[in-house]
């Protein structure tokens, strides 16, 4: 059977919320109590995951729609060390304009009552305490609008909702001329544009950095052309080559991250178009053809980079790059396969995991792939684009340590940035530094320390301005003629528990159960695919590869105690009503990347929910 039936169960009564602090309360500590009487929203979140992003703007229309009897409390249960600082918390909170309560789980000490393995993840509390629903990753909406109105219809009629504002405090506003910005570009006439994120606009500066000459867009979430332009957290600019700007009309390629979409813009009014994006995220299927026809998914840099004929782009949300042609109008995935992690070898076999930095290195396009705290290159060869990894080892391990680059650790960078010597640049953004990467002896060394998070970079007459996002402004922290030194760091590893399991045969089970009113959709087929693998590969002698299954038998190998495994699952389910001649359709999908450990007294039974409730917990 392809999906796990749902089977009579106890019901599961909801864990208490134990973290360090409270933000969004106004100070007030909150306990699972406070909540009767409401249905409870659990988010466990992290804000580097651009999936837990996804989902916090997914979460906005359903908090509006029933803001009378849900209350959506965040769980940040960090993955880095530096998100585990409260100050950076609060920051992301602002940041990502967060509008619901947030518990601060440090030691991940809710995420394991919870019993959750991914981020994001969404539990449903009804307003008697007990859980009714869990969903892994991002696309749920229908599904938790069919599940929350049923728990309303139900408790409604015993007498259980209370209806009624939740307990969101909003935080005072800060203004700055800069809020939160991402990237930075310099421009033809010595100034420098920089993707103001947070203000949703561009933000054009003099040469200074300081001075500001104009900004583009008018500030409002939106995705309006023109001249009075709306953007949505933009982020990566990219100047495009002189005669070929002139040609298609516009000089910069903006990643308007949140709306999916790229945006051209002429620099000589402030003119912007969409060039590629259709507004709503890539989830499967096709991500190649005419710009405004094909899906983008969190774009969040773009470069152009003439070996490859086009703008790169780093395709965060989905873990590839995609390649925009201007002059035809075409995007097409260029490196990658959306598994999340970290592979070399040819572009179309490479794991990515959320690419957010991109730089032209000429023979190089130089890569900062966050998740895996890596800095990674693409090259051409007589083969064709081949993936190379200079700094990182994987998606959980992390630190600050300089020296031979199979030894140096970056912590989630998110900017790169060509030196005039040949050398790399990295906006290593959770250690607050910035970091140098020397190719000719393969050596990594720190430039600077003490940036608020480092987001993109750009050199100018020959010296480096940094986006200091956190800051929120620009900075030059390499003064000219300072010698790079070395830190000897310690190497840390993602705070997130292995998951025990046994020896031999273990049976990986992705709990699926189609939301309320909907069914699977076999019309064409089989509904259901998974697709597993595992670092290292050499982890499962039997299970990896591609099925329609969601239940699928793994045999490990003797010999290695931990690894990753690598899950890919999705489902499509359809609205069950026989008098729709055409019902709406939905696909769910989900990648997990499991950290495992191998001992004798682990179970044998892998469960990942990805909707619903398993029947075997």
């Amino acid at each position: 059977m392809s999906v796990e039936q749902q089977k009579p169960r106890a019901r599961v009564r909801a864990a208490e919320l134990v973290g360090r602090q409270w933000l969004n309360t106004g100070g007030t500590e909150l306990r699972l109590r406070d909540f009767r009487g409401k249905v409870l929203v659990l988010d466990f979140w992290t804000f580097c995951c651009i999936n837990c992003l996804h989902v916090l703007d997914e979460l906005r229309p359903l908090e509006e729609e029933f803001a009378a009897e849900v209350v959506t409390v965040g769980v940040h249960s960090p993955k880095f060390e530096h998100e585990a600082d409260p100050a950076a918390l609060a920051a992301a909170v602002e940041r990502y304009a967060v509008h619901h309560p947030v518990l601060d789980d440090p030691e991940l000490t809710t995420w394991q009552n919870y019993a959750v393995k991914a981020w994001p993840t969404l539990v449903v509390v009804d307003p008697e305490g007990y859980v009714v629903h869990v969903a892994a990753g991002e696309g749920h909406v229908e599904a938790l609008r069919s599940v929350i109105t049923e728990v309303i219809a139900e408790h409604d009629a015993k007498g259980t909702l209370h209806r009624g504002d939740g307990p969101y405090v909003p935080p005072e506003p800060a203004e700055t001329t800069l809020r939160f910005p991402g990237k930075v570009v310099a421009l033809p006439n010595g100034n420098l544009l920089v993707s103001d994120s947070a203000n949703h606009s561009l933000v054009e500066f003099a040469a200074d950095g300081e001075t500001v000459v104009r900004r583009i867009g008018t500030g409002r979430r939106g995705r309006a052309d023109g001249t009075e332009p709306e953007f949505s957290e933009p982020s990566g600019l990219a100047l495009l080559p002189p005669q070929l700007a002139e040609r298609v009309g516009y000089d910069v390629v903006v990643a308007d991250t949140v709306n999916h979409l790229l945006r051209g813009l002429r620099l000589a009014d402030g003119h912007v178009t969409t060039l590629a994006g259709t507004g709503e995220q890539w989830r499967d299927g096709g991500d190649s053809g005419p710009g405004p026809q094909t899906p983008l998914t969190s774009p969040w840099d773009v470069a152009w980079w003439e070996p490859a004929g086009g703008v790169v782009i780093a395709m965060a949300g989905n873990h590839t790059l995609g390649l925009f042609d201007p002059v035809t109008g075409h995007v097409r995935r260029f490196a990658g396969t959306t598994v999340e992690g970290l592979r070399d070898g040819p572009v179309e076999e490479a794991f990515f995991a959320q690419t957010s930095g991109l730089a032209d290195g000429g023979d190089r396009l130089w890569l900062a792939d966050s998740e895996t705290s890596a800095l990674r290159w693409v090259e051409a060869g007589g083969d064709g684009f081949q993936v190379r990894t200079a700094v990182g080892t994987g998606l959980f391990d992390f630190g600050h340590a300089d020296g031979p680059a199979d030894r140096a650790l970056l912590q989630h960078p998110l900017g790169v940035a060509v030196l005039p010597d040949g050398s790399v640049a990295v906006c290593d953004t959770y250690n607050g530094a910035v970091r140098r990467y020397e190719p000719a002896t393969d050596e990594v060394s720190t430039l600077a320390t003490d940036v608020a998070e480092p987001s993109g970079a750009v050199v100018v007459d020959g010296e480096l301005v940094v986006v200091a996002s956190a800051a929120h402004r620009l900075e030059r922290p390499v003064p000219p003629g300072v010698a790079a030194r070395l830190v000897e760091g310690a190497s840390q590893q993602v705070k997130r528990p292995a998951t025990e399991i046994a020896p031999g045969e273990v049976e990986l089970a992705v709990v699926f159960t189609p939301p309320p009113g909907t069914k699977l959709d076999e019309r064409y087929g089989p509904s259901t695919r998974l697709e597993v693998t595992s670092s290292p590969a050499e982890l499962l002698v039997e299970g990896a590869g591609v099925g329609t299954d969601l239940t699928r038998r793994l045999v490990l190998a003797d010999g290695i105690e931990q690894g990753v495994l690598h899950v890919v699952a999705q489902a499509a389910s359809c609205d069950d009503d026989p008098s729709v001649e055409h019902p709406a359709c939905r696909l769910t999908r989900q990648d997990w990347g499991v950290p495992v450990r191998v001992s004798a007294g682990g179970p044998s039974r892998l469960p990942l929910v990805m909707g619903g409730l398993d029947a075997e917990s």
